[in-house]
């Protein structure tokens, strides 16, 4: 009855976990989750203010496909910061940061393509890849170089057409530096390949820069660069994102766009125009608040034995539990005895089988609690 390319996709390794909490909240247990990847602070209100106005003003009919002319304009100059030069007609606004890789891996693969995922990534690249009809190829990267990418060059074969970059990353808060990014490029220019560069954690970041590869020699005219307002400015139900691309790569973007979701909401797009060109102390705030976590996490999970890379961005951490069984294994076990919610890390790659994901994105109180709860189930 379904088509074939639904039947490549596979169920989230998540929802087994996710339905299993949402079970255990219903009986009325309190249910610690490090588990959701948005943060939880609530929208700057300057933004909320701009989005009610725009209500206020009868903004809530279709906008042009590609955004209204003012984010777009807003986006060209934030895209300046990164040292990309695209004019507000290079620019598309999507539904979400997901939309704009949805739309990038429909627009560049083909039936029987290969693209490169760092492995461990995040989960939808795959799917995304596998609906376009292509193969995702796995590069394992290395715990002990935080989860840095290493000569590649013998994963890429005559039917590579695509790179798919995260940095900072998720699910490890990896930050990729100058050289791995120059290697990456390296690579992709000399076997004419594209690269889809989600920067999304962009602002999110606690130790080194961070660099778009988009502005590197050779690589503007083979780069997708995809961003979004859901993690830097706490905006997650606001479903708005934005990418820059190749021009041919933009129009096909577009097509899809323009015959699926056909233009991001009206009002939450000024919303986002205020977010760009209104105060930024916001995101200086959340960061440095994220940062207090992610100390406060690694230090604990170190404490109780529980080794792992501390995370130079976003707000997560990979962690190796193998010492206590599989990454499965052991998140439905702190599910069901300590009611804590991980993400098992087999859903982000086949190297993460014995990890598990923990997301900051809580209080440092329930963050000491979670503690506390893993090490009664684990350590005892």
């Amino acid at each position: 009855m379904l088509s074939e390319r639904v039947n490549r996709i596979e169920e989230s390794a998540t929802l087994r976990i996710s339905d299993l909490a949402n079970k255990l909240k219903r009986a009325g247990k309190d249910i610690i989750s490090f588990s959701v990847g948005e943060p939880d602070f609530t929208t700057p209100q300057h933004i909320i203010d701009a989005a009610k106005k725009a209500l206020d003003e009868g903004r809530t009919h279709y906008t042009p496909s590609t955004g209204i002319p003012e984010l777009r304009e807003a986006i060209a100059n934030k895209f300046k910061e990164n040292d990309i030069s695209a004019s507000p007609n290079e620019i598309i606004v999507t539904p979400g940061a997901k939309q704009a890789i949805f739309e990038a891996t429909l627009a560049t693969l083909n039936e029987g393509d290969e693209a490169i995922l760092f492995d461990p990534a995040w989960v939808s690249y795959e799917s995304c890849v596998k609906l376009a009809g292509a193969k995702p190829i796995w590069v394992k990267t290395d715990e002990k170089r935080g989860f840095i990418p290493e000569d590649f060059l013998e994963s890429v074969t005559k039917k590579t057409k695509l790179i798919i970059v995260n940095t900072p990353g998720n699910p490890t808060g990896a930050v990729f530096d100058e050289n791995t990014l120059k290697l990456i490029a390296d690579i992709a220019r000399d076997h004419d390949l594209f690269v889809l560069s989600d920067e999304v954690y962009e602002k999110i970041i606690y130790e080194g820069k961070h660099l778009s590869i988009a502005s590197f020699d050779g690589m503007p005219e083979r780069t997708i660069t995809v961003n979004g307002f859901s993690k830097a400015y706490a905006m997650t139900g606001w479903r708005l994102g934005y990418a820059t691309a190749p021009p041919e790569i933009l129009d096909a973007m577009l097509k899809i766009q323009q015959h699926s979701a056909s233009c991001a909401t009206s009002f939450a797009q000024y919303g986002a125009v205020a977010a760009l060109t209104g105060a930024q102390e916001c995101i200086a705030e959340m960061v440095s608040e994220f940062r207090a976590r992610r100390n406060l996490l690694v230090d604990g999970l170190k404490s109780i034995g529980l080794e792992c890379t501390r995370p130079k961005g976003a707000f997560y951490v990979f962690v190796n539990v193998g010492q206590y069984g599989s990454g499965m294994d052991v998140a439905e076990r702190l599910l069901n005895e300590a009611y804590v919610a991980v993400t098992p890390g087999g859903a982000f790659g086949p190297s993460g089988t014995n990890y598990v994901r923990i997301s900051y994105a809580t209080s440092q109180a329930r963050i000491s609690e979670g503690l506390e709860r893993i090490e009664g189930v684990l350590v005892g």
